[in-house]
């Protein structure tokens, strides 16, 4: 209701700025500061800028003198050596447009904590003075540089995403949001970059760097060079800090409670509830708690590079989003603003990066490290929502980009290794028979490679579907408890063989395709009058060799070591055909990388001919 108000005032205190520096070329205020030598004074110490005073006929030492000298008889062997050496004069404070004091604030001049403000135009001897005089002379209270003097300035810019904050107040948010933010930005810096070229041009180098005013008896410079009175800047000041906190305390709980309402963060659904015309009365609660705890810090400086750093954090994320979205070429994202580009995204991405680290590294780090634990608790708690996920569109690229890079040719020796089709044989109960198949699968590739389990249920599609997903759901919780890392699929077929034969040319995707096919022995087939269980077994084995595969049998397969077993000794036998390829030689390898077979030994038995010699 008061914004108008607000804005009115912040405005006028603006122009009022800009008459006094227009001012300042024909009258310049009368605003001086009080020099010793080069050196800048503390004015609340003494009365008048001099080191004499004098009284009717009589000259007598002044207040300043008496705080450099030990004694008022007016006598320089008890004084400090460098009051008794350089002369005390007084000069403007604010010299006006036309000085020509902008080529002094042309350059920069950083300070160190301590450093005294000098002017280096006025004459001074070097001479050291004593230190218990330090409290006399105008110094810096923090060491300061750009990357400093960045990290405070950059709050005053970060009002733009005020409008995106309120979406849901603006009537047409699509047209509103870039034309008011696009405006704001450029009014915005005109006034900041003019302003900031006026105070050099008009002030004082020493004053400027006087933070808190003390060479001008805590006068405040901007209310002195305004016109026509300095109460419109204290009142301008006063509104724009009260507006620019009033939209904060609007902006920030409403996005609080969009985030809580949506449960991405479930321990901040309290903050989700509030009145019943949505106002978020928990959000705002809390918003006013954290901005009581940066006012009782009570020190802009400290304060200032925090806040900068969580403001460059959220532009970072939201470009990088913007970018990746656009590189993704995601069909839910359209924006309709004709002169976006990703490489724009992407270079406010690497700007708002490099100005965390250019204002405070070590802040940099810890907002970081904070994103990071937040994004990983979001990923692990956080509920799923329809709006989907960027990071996974990433992934698909750069899955399909390596599928792609694959199929430029067949693995060289030196990079084989046994990827996996597990053939798996499942009970009534849609369970797994043989678990430690699974088990044997996992010690042999120790989470390396490709490992696909594969089933086959006998039916037909349109009636068994239902059947399949279960098995397969029981088939992922026990690769799950047996740390199988990799895929499964499970098929229907009218015969069992024919669904393994499916099974084996078509799993995998590209250059991603087993290599090596793994299934259980036959048991009691010689007992079994239902001969499928041979014949299926048999037209596996003539599958797997007509498509030029490896098949691996582990026989007695429920005798094989449990993941949390270990062998204190023990051996591994491998007999070994010469001519195989060298696969022999290689399984008995890949087992001994596992924990569990970690301290076998491995023998080797050969059968050689004649030939072989």
């Amino acid at each position: 209701k008061f914004a108008s108000l607000f804005l009115a005032c912040v405005i006028i205190s603006i122009v009022s700025i800009y008459a006094g520096a227009v001012k300042s070329i024909f009258d310049p205020p009368e605003f001086p500061i009080c020099m010793l030598g080069n050196r800048t004074l503390v004015r609340d110490l003494f009365d008048i800028c001099g080191k004499t005073v004098t009284v009717g006929n009589e000259t007598m030492a002044s207040q300043l003198w008496e705080n450099f000298c030990s004694s008022g008889n007016m006598t320089t062997h008890q004084c400090d050596a460098f009051f008794a050496h350089n002369n005390v004069t007084e000069i403007r404070g604010i010299p006006g447009l036309a000085s020509g004091i902008i080529r002094e604030n042309m350059w920069s001049f950083y300070l160190q904590k301590g450093q005294i403000l000098e002017k280096a135009s006025l004459p001074s001897t070097d001479v050291h003075g004593s230190a218990e005089n330090s409290h006399l002379y105008v110094s810096a209270d923090i060491a300061t540089s750009f990357t400093v003097l960045v990290g405070i300035f950059f709050p005053s810019v970060t009002g733009i995403m005020a409008g995106s904050n309120r979406s849901g107040d603006l009537k047409d948010a699509q047209k509103s949001i870039p034309v008011g933010t696009i405006l704001a930005i450029i009014t915005t810096s005109l006034v900041y970059l003019s302003s900031v070229v006026l105070f050099g041009a008009c002030v004082e180098g020493a004053v400027l760097r006087d933070k808190f005013g003390d060479a001008v008896s805590k006068n405040l410079v901007v209310g002195i060079l305004s016109w026509p009175s300095p109460w419109v800047i204290v009142i301008g000041s006063f509104f724009s800090t009260v507006g620019a906190g009033l939209q904060s305390l609007t902006g920030a709980p409403r996005l609080l409670q969009a985030i809580a309402k949506d449960n991405i963060i479930p321990f901040l659904r309290v903050f989700g509830h509030g009145k019943a015309n949505g106002e978020p009365t928990w959000a705002l609660l809390l918003t006013g708690l954290i901005a009581e705890l940066g006012i009782l810090i009570a020190s802009l400086d400290m304060v200032a590079p925090i806040l900068s750093m969580f403001f460059l954090m959220c532009y970072l994320f939201v470009n990088l989003a913007c970018a990746v979205q656009t590189l993704l070429r995601t069909p839910n994202w359209r924006p309709r603003f004709k002169y976006y580009h990703w490489a724009l995204s992407f270079l406010g991405m690497s700007m708002c990066l490099a100005l965390m680290f250019i204002s405070s590294w070590y802040y940099a780090i810890v907002a970081m490290v904070i994103a990071g634990m937040i994004y990983k608790y979001i990923e692990y708690q956080g509920a799923e929502k329809e709006w989907g996920d960027g990071i996974r569109g990433l992934s698909l690229s750069a899955a399909r980009y390596a599928l792609l890079r694959l199929e430029a040719g067949p693995p060289h020796t030196k990079n084989w290794r046994p990827q996996l089709l597990v053939l798996l044989k499942l009970d009534e109960d849609l369970h797994v028979k043989y678990p430690r198949l699974l088990t044997f699968a996992s010690q042999l590739k120790a989470g390396k490679g490709l490992t696909i389990v594969g089933s086959v249920i006998q039916g037909n599609f349109l009636d068994n579907y239902g059947e399949a997903q279960a098995a397969e759901q029981a088939i992922k919780n026990m690769m799950e408890i047996e740390k199988v890392k990799g895929f499964c699929q499970v098929v229907i077929g009218a015969k069992v063989r024919e669904g393994i034969a499916h099974l084996i040319q078509s799993c995998g995707l590209g250059g991603m395709k087993h290599n090596t096919v793994v299934m259980g022995w036959p048991y009691g087939w010689r007992q079994s009058e239902d001969p499928r269980a041979w014949k299926t077994f048999i037209n596996t084995v003539r599958c797997t060799t007509a498509g030029h595969l490896a098949l691996m049998v582990p026989k007695n397969v429920s005798f094989y070591p449990g993941n949390h077993e270990r062998f204190s000794d023990g051996h591994i036998d491998v007999w070994w055909i010469v001519h195989d390829g060298g696969m022999l030689m290689l399984l008995p390898f890949l087992l001994k990388q596992h924990k569990v077979w970690r301290k076998c030994k491995m023998r080797i038995f050969t059968v050689a001919q004649m030939d072989d010699n």
